[in-house]
């Protein structure tokens, strides 16, 4: 393939902090497959992140490996996109460390995700919480990804990585970095909300508001039927509140057209039973998962194959991450 060829390099990292929801699937999964067949995707598993706020994980391996088993379930092929464990890649520390000699206190005690942490955990301030910018900056740039999904909580970051970029480059006279974009999905973005009546499902929210890639049907059921309404209509085609209209959306997704018609019809004409949609949506939703759930539990079970992928993962990625650190290296004056 030549230089004129390329395919666009496209990054992205989720922390291992518990299983993967609907929301993930819909919000970015489900994208990444699309991906990987057009682009040169690495996609890794946060695990530096994650000590940031959960410091003394009880299982950091496993809960990592519990995300590659989810990615793969989801449809991301190994031979297609770089999947990778953060903690496997040591280029990206090095870079890393570079970007913080560069990276200035009061540029980072201003970041909006740094201030809300501060708030809401004022007992651990850690330099690590502090750095989370310039770590994400060395995630992506250690691959010169040129596009990045990110959702609105992390636009800030992601221009702060371009500030980085622009700033080494400017420094060390080069144009080792790209400056990043944000990925837009457009159209193909779905927001899926919680259960809770309010929000996008999260799992900072709490596990009753989202149903995950490896739920038994019987949760599904309960989450589903205890998932919050009102009283009803009481005009026709009346607009619906916010927790009717986070059902219909729950329902969009994962049930028929037909479906979606009959009970919004029902909706429109005051007749509407809450109990028979949300049985409705609770088999549609069963039917949904139980595919990600059976192949989440052959994988899990397939240690051998884990390890294969996580062994490719890690060559592929490091192959990648050596030549930028290299060519950092040598701009900024050390031998290599």
């Amino acid at each position: 393939m030549s230089e004129t060829q390329k395919r666009e390099i496209v990054c992205s990292g989720i922390r291992p902090t518990g299983n993967l929801h609907l929301g993930n699937y819909f919000g970015a999964l489900r994208n990444f497959v699309k991906m990987q067949d057009e682009k040169e995707c690495y996609f890794f598993i946060a695990d530096y992140h994650s000590l940031t706020t959960h410091p003394t994980p009880d299982n950091l391996y496993g809960n990592a490996r519990q995300i590659l088993v989810q990615y793969l379930a989801c449809g991301l092929d190994p031979d297609k996109a770089t999947l990778y464990l953060q903690s496997d890649l040591p280029e990206t520390i090095e870079l890393y460390l570079f970007f913080n000699m560069n990276a200035y206190l009061g540029e980072l005690e201003r970041v909006t995700s740094f201030k809300d942490k501060v708030r809401q955990n004022p007992n651990n301030v850690n330099a690590g919480l502090l750095t989370y910018p310039t770590l994400m900056a060395a995630d992506i740039l250690i691959h010169k990804a040129t596009k990045v999904p990110v959702g609105k909580d992390q636009e800030q970051h992601l221009e702060m990585t371009r500030t980085f970029a622009q700033r080494f480059n400017n420094m060390y006279h080069s144009e080792v970095f790209p400056l990043p974009q944000a990925f837009n999905f457009g159209s193909e973005l779905v927001k899926i909300p919680g259960l809770d009546g309010s929000g996008k499902m999260g799992k900072s929210e709490g596990e009753g508001n989202a149903i995950f890639l490896n739920e038994e049907d019987g949760s599904i059921r309960k989450k589903i039927m205890r998932a919050k309404t009102d009283s009803g209509p009481t005009e026709m085609n009346q607009q619906k509140p916010v927790e009717i209209e986070n059902l219909f959306t729950l329902m969009k997704v994962v049930s028929t057209p037909d479906t979606v018609e009959y009970f919004n019809d029902l909706y429109n004409r005051c007749q509407i039973r809450y109990g028979d949609m949300k049985k409705q949506l609770a088999e549609d939703m069963i039917k949904f998962v139980t595919p990600f759930r059976q192949r989440i539990n052959e994988l899990a079970s397939n240690e051998e194959y884990l390890r294969r992928v996580m062994n490719q993962g890690k060559e592929k990625a490091h192959e990648s991450a050596r030549k930028t650190i290299d060519e950092v290296r040598h701009v900024i004056g050390y031998r290599n």
